[in-house]
């Protein structure tokens, strides 16, 4: 299965939504580089990298339902929009099982269990951040309870100076 794929099916599901589209894309760039500069390989990393391209892959019927894009929403709404665009994929058991797992908690900090969720949330945030606006004050503290690989950490001082 290429991850290649997945973006397609994601872009198509977003369709002009440029602006989600690209943040899908920037998280899928940091969770692979870190992964990969973290040693992973294999069915994890590749968990992670569809995980990463779906991630906020439920906001479309977030604010359809709810008329809102709030993480609990899209952790709701996600898993079952992820599973339907990878059901036409051959994938291993349990892959299907785990990438939902991942975009229906990715705010959920609390419930991190692996590498491959870690490095998600730790994407995430470095886009997040950006893109958000966020103070140093801010940044400082999500660093202190969010950030525990070497990379993300390395990465998220280079980029915000913390």
């Amino acid at each position: 299965m290429d991850v290649e794929k997945v973006v397609k099916l994601m872009i198509e599901y977003f369709g002009n939504d440029v602006k989600r589209i690209n943040h899908a894309l920037k998280v899928h760039g940091f969770a692979k580089n870190i992964a990969r500069m973290e040693g992973l390989k294999g069915e994890v990393m590749l968990v992670l990298e569809v995980a990463a391209v779906l991630h906020d892959i439920g906001i479309k019927e977030s604010e359809r339902k709810y008329g809102s894009s709030a993480g609990n929403y899209q952790e709701l709404e996600g898993p079952k929009v992820a599973l339907e665009l990878l059901e036409g994929l051959d994938l291993p058991e349990g892959f299907r099982d785990r990438v939902a797992y991942l975009i229906g908690n990715h705010h959920s900090y609390d419930k991190i269990d692996g590498i491959d969720f870690q490095i998600l949330v730790e994407a995430d945030f470095l886009v997040n951040i950006f893109e958000d606006s966020m103070w140093e004050s801010q940044v400082e503290s999500i660093k202190k309870k969010y950030f525990f690989t070497k990379t993300g950490t390395d990465y998220l001082c280079m980029l915000y100076e913390v």
